[in-house]
């Protein structure tokens, strides 16, 4: 196929003869050009001209700078091209002259040198192509790449627990380390007589229940309050609107009038300021369709303003948060109403007979865990006898508390005749077995005679009662465990008698005295079993309080209830 030798002069176009490569050249999306060796255009096909939005007869003998001022293309790595002649691929950026929908252009282009017959250099070969649209595609999988490493460390790192605060400082935290100078998280307040008097008419009040910023920041911590402060917002202020609309509001670089109608009192704007507080950001807290509070964002300095990545990117955390406020709010509801009426019913159990010194402690597992089922009493019955009894229902929260006070009712109807622990044992679980008791429990029943000194005990599949001797050494007590209440096995329970020395201490407890996850419950029985403990004469409350320190001195596992029993002289 024949092909001119050469150009046939400076401008004359392309150093092709045949109709064939013209076709080509003025056919293909791809940017052609020829650069002499001063790096000026000598031809450009319509594809480039198109890319650079001027005429291929304005590119003729200027230089890239002239005719793309606003492009960044490396004239180090072209002149290398013609120093060495190795054939480079180069990532240009920038805009042209033309008209794009792209806020930032990328080219990729493939640089050769070009050289006469003679072997003389007489420039450089471009081809070039467009890549901008596969540039946003990236960058969006980039995004949607960040969006998810948020995802998973929200996940991780919010709602570790379910109380209401520390899951709101763990959002404010997460999103100062990714997104904000500062940050605050606000819930509504529950409008049960919160905050100093009532609410201003026609205000909104939320609870600031959250606060991070950056170490610069905290030196203007009077301009965002502290938690725990109430906040009253003006009906219509950013605020308010937000919650009402459950879209974000975002304030960018906007004048102080405007930072006025945002912030609770005219008093912040200066605070704002003089942290250098440029931009806001606010953001609803909501789930299952029920608003929980917002969350408020705030850059200054040299920060850019929050731009619709951020939104999108607030929003995504502050809804995974959302979920885990929403269920720590149920669980504080739920535990609240629990523990309303586990006291009420461990606070007054039956007055024992008065010849009788009888202690109980009960030691809740700690802040975050549903209430248990752990429950005592103590019973007078006639002859000077005492019913000693010590249970723990299957579960926890309100149901197992609710439950806790039928089997306490229950022990109090039937053990009123003063039978023995097995025999009442037996007619309980019959009566709960007809009933279709919703759950098992365990129980431990002692009858305690201080007049003839001894006891009778019997167990519906509960840890053994123990003995406290004055000198203080503990021996548990051979009591074979029956199946559980209500668990409809129908199985025999056992009555076992003991002496009751003078000055020896009853023990009956819970399994949250002793039991450990990690280990074996023979090993935990064991661990007390090995005690001794000191003023075992002594009053029988500080003696429970030795052995709870002793047992469980941190937060302890499960709920703890322990009663001990003394025969007073």
């Amino acid at each position: 196929m024949p092909m001119d030798p050469a150009p046939k002069g400076p401008g004359a176009g392309p150093p092709f003869g045949d109709w064939l490569w013209k076709s080509l050249l003025r056919g293909t999306q791809a940017g052609i050009a020829i650069l002499d060796t001063e790096l000026r255009f000598r031809y450009v096909n319509p594809a480039m001209a198109q890319m650079h939005g001027l005429p291929g007869e304005e590119h003729t003998g200027r230089t890239l700078a002239e005719v793309l001022p606003r492009m960044e293309l490396s004239e180090e790595m072209l002149l290398a091209v013609l120093a060495d002649g190795v054939p480079r691929e180069i990532i240009s950026s920038g805009q042209t002259r033309a008209d794009s929908p792209h806020s930032r252009r990328y080219w990729q282009g493939s640089y050769h040198r070009l050289t006469d017959p003679d072997g003389q250099v007489v420039g450089i070969g471009a081809v070039v192509l467009e890549v901008s649209a596969d540039r946003e595609i990236q960058r969006e999988l980039e995004r949607a790449r960040e969006r998810l490493l948020l995802l998973d460390a929200a996940a991780v790192r919010i709602g570790s627990t379910l109380e209401m605060e520390r899951t709101c400082q763990e959002l404010a935290d997460l999103l100062v380390e990714v997104l904000a100078d500062a940050a605050g998280v606000d819930v509504l307040a529950s409008g049960r007589g919160e905050g100093p008097g009532a609410p201003p008419p026609g205000t909104l009040r939320l609870r600031r229940a959250a606060l991070a910023g950056r170490p610069e920041l905290w030196a203007h911590a009077g301009a965002f309050g502290k938690p725990g402060d109430f906040i009253d917002y003006e009906a219509g202020t950013s605020v308010p609107r937000c919650l009402e609309t459950g879209l974000p509001v975002v304030l960018n670089f906007v004048p102080d009038e405007e930072i006025s109608r945002a912030v609770p009192n005219a008093e912040r704007v200066e605070a704002y300021r003089a942290a250098d507080i440029h931009s806001g950001l606010i953001v609803p807290l909501s789930a299952r369709g029920e608003a929980v509070g917002t969350v408020t964002l705030v850059r200054a300095g040299a920060s850019a303003a929050f731009d619709d990545e951020d939104v999108a990117v607030a929003g995504v955390l502050a809804d995974r948060a959302a979920i885990s406020l929403d269920n720590a709010r149920r669980y504080s509801r739920e535990h609240g109403i629990a523990v309303e009426l586990q006291r009420a019913l461990l606070a007054a159990p039956g007055a024992p007979h008065p010849r009788i010194d009888v202690a109980t402690r009960y030691l809740p597992a700690g802040a975050t865990d549903l209430v248990g089922g752990d429950w005592f009493d103590t019973l007078p019955l006639p002859g000077g006898l005492t019913l000693l009894a010590m249970g723990d229902v299957m579960g926890h929260g309100v149901g197992a508390a609710v439950e806790m006070s039928h089997y306490r009712s229950m022990l109090r109807v039937v053990a009123g005749d003063g039978d023995l622990p097995g025999r009442v044992l037996r007619r309980m679980d019959r009566v709960l077995s007809a009933a279709g008791a919703e759950r098992p429990a365990t129980c431990l029943l002692g009858l305690a005679d201080p007049i003839r000194g001894g006891a009778w005990f019997a167990s519906a599949g509960h840890l053994p009662p123990a003995v406290v001797a004055p000198t203080g050494t503990v021996t548990l007590l051979d009591v074979p465990p029956g199946p559980p209440l209500g668990a409809d096995l129908r199985g025999e329970y056992e009555t076992v008698y003991v002496p009751w020395e003078r000055e020896h201490t009853l023990l009956l407890y819970t399994d949250g005295l002793v039991e450990r996850r990690s280990e074996d419950i023979d090993t935990s029985l064991a661990r007390l079993a090995g005690l001794v403990l000191p003023h075992a004469t002594g009053p029988l409350d500080a003696l429970l309080a030795g052995l709870v320190q002793r047992l469980a001195p941190g937060a302890a596992e499960d709920d703890v209830a322990a009663l001990a029993a003394r025969a007073l002289p």
